[in-house]
């Protein structure tokens, strides 16, 4: 079984064979911080997470950069709105991006580059491109020559005769041809400028992301990736920029991820239906909000509904209650049989794992290997039903729902459960805060033991609880 992942250069999939041995180059286009991140932002933020927990699953060592534009004409606007500086502005939303890198279980990158640390960088590069004759300057501007680089459109499959060029990409009666698109910019009165050969000024968007992965990963990637949008013309000039220096392939695989919908239309800003991940955390547990980013192929478009969201809070409380009573049951340590694991368990829970691995092998299918886990549910809810379990079968299990969350990360780790002894201590405060009827303190302790999956139910015998 060997990975296979879909390369949108050549339009097919095919077999991953990394330029080093046991170790992945990963480089991912980032936000630029001008604002709090929407939905379509975290799509390929958690996505791209999951490829590099795959990797290292796979005994890989991962080196994963994702990059932050934190000087462009956007944070030069916000920074006017907000009467303060381009840096405090990106400083500003940095650290909100890092609060919901948090806020959705993703771990840090291995390194967040900034436009403004690697100038010099930049530069360089731009005087590379220069000297080959692929850049050229006028009026304090450098622009790329399109032309000159015969391959531009293969990435896209555009035609250099039928561009139409997107966002960020400006009409200029100074470029040699229409197409050509510009590396560094002269700064306007009053803007945030650096020192360059060709006067003060700041990098264009492009070219800032092949001078940092080079610096960082070498001149060619093993995984470029990013969202749709970026596959033209941000990534096409990407190409250009770096193949034209280095004579090499920037990316030997390139990913990337679907659109996201709001409802069944498009999220844009024209239409005002994006969904900051803020304000999407405070209605929705991260494990849910991973479930619904994963329960479509990240190829295709993704959906949002609230209806679906809540049927994603429904699927991962139920595969929660599975390993909450795995663990519970665990922990009880009065089990008695075999301390091995049958046979026959070994096969079931092998079975669940070869099927879990094959399908992310298959271009990390994601909402197949979560089928796995639902048969891991289904093969768990089955043995807890038996009145002795053997030790080693309560540990397999576990073991291997371990395995295929440190990757999808779709329910909480354990040290988030109560243990039970803490659960009995709270129980005992209520009930002595309700005989001295301190109402108060009483509807605390509930409402955190609800919080943490634990529910309350009087009996004849007296107040039992369980977990949900």
């Amino acid at each position: 079984m060997a990975l296979q992942i879909y390369n949108t250069l050549t339009r097919k999939k095919e077999e991953f064979v990394s330029l080093n041995p046991g170790e992945v180059n990963i480089y991912v286009c980032g936000p630029t911080v001008y604002g709090y991140i929407h939905i379509g932002n975290a799509r390929p933020m958690i996505f791209f997470d999951v490829v590099r927990s795959y990797l290292e699953n796979q005994q890989y060592k991962v080196n994963y950069v994702v990059n932050f534009t934190d000087v462009d004409d956007k944070l030069i606007r916000k920074a006017e709105e907000m009467n303060t500086t381009v840096p405090e502005v990106a400083e500003k939303f940095i650290q909100a991006y890092y609060e919901d890198l948090d806020g959705l279980g993703i771990p840090r990158a291995t390194a967040n580059p900034r436009v403004t640390d690697n100038m010099n960088v930049i530069i360089d590069f731009i005087r590379d491109l220069e000297q080959k004759g692929y850049a050229y300057e006028n009026g304090g501007d450098v622009f790329y020559r399109t032309n000159k680089f015969s391959d531009y459109g293969k990435l896209s499959g555009q035609n250099i005769g039928e561009l139409q060029f997107g966002i960020r990409i400006d009409v200029d009666d100074r470029k040699e041809h229409p197409e050509d698109f510009v590396l560094w910019k002269a700064a306007k009165p009053g803007e945030i400028h650096w020192s360059s050969p060709w006067g003060e000024g700041r990098p264009g968007w492009h070219i800032e992301c092949s001078a940092m992965s080079r610096q960082l990963l070498g001149d060619t990637l093993d995984i470029h990736g990013g969202g749709q949008d970026l596959q033209f013309p941000h990534h096409e000039c990407e190409v250009a920029q770096s193949e034209a220096v280095t004579g090499k392939p920037l990316a030997n695989y390139w990913m990337h991820n679907g659109y996201i919908n709001i409802g069944g239309e498009k999220m844009s800003k024209s239409l005002g239906n994006g969904i900051l991940v803020k304000d999407l955390r405070t209605q929705y547990k991260l494990e849910a909000i991973r479930y619904f980013m994963l329960s479509t192929h990240y190829r295709n478009p993704l959906n949002f509904t609230e209806e679906i969201m809540q049927q994603a809070e429904r699927s991962v409380e139920r595969i929660s209650n599975a390993v909450n009573n795995l663990r519970h049951r665990l922990g009880a340590a009065f089990q008695s049989g075999s301390e091995q694991a049958s046979p026959e368990w070994q096969a079931k829970m092998e079975t669940v794992r070869e099927l879990f691995h094959a399908k992310m092998q298959d271009d990390f299918n994601t909402p197949d290997a979560i089928t796995a886990v639902f048969e891991w549910v289904s093969e768990v809810n089955t043995l807890l039903q038996q009145p002795v379990v053997s030790r080693g079968e309560l540990e397999a299990a576990l073991a291997l729902f371990e395995e295929m969350n440190s990757v999808l990360r779709i329910a909480l780790p354990p040290e988030t459960e109560l243990p039970n002894e803490e659960i009995e201590a709270l129980i005992a405060e209520r009930n002595e805060a309700r005989k001295t009827k301190n109402w108060a303190r009483a509807d605390e302790i509930r409402d955190l033991l609800d919080e943490r999956g634990i529910v309350l139910e009087d009996t004849p015998q007296g107040m039992r609880w369980r977990r949900k």
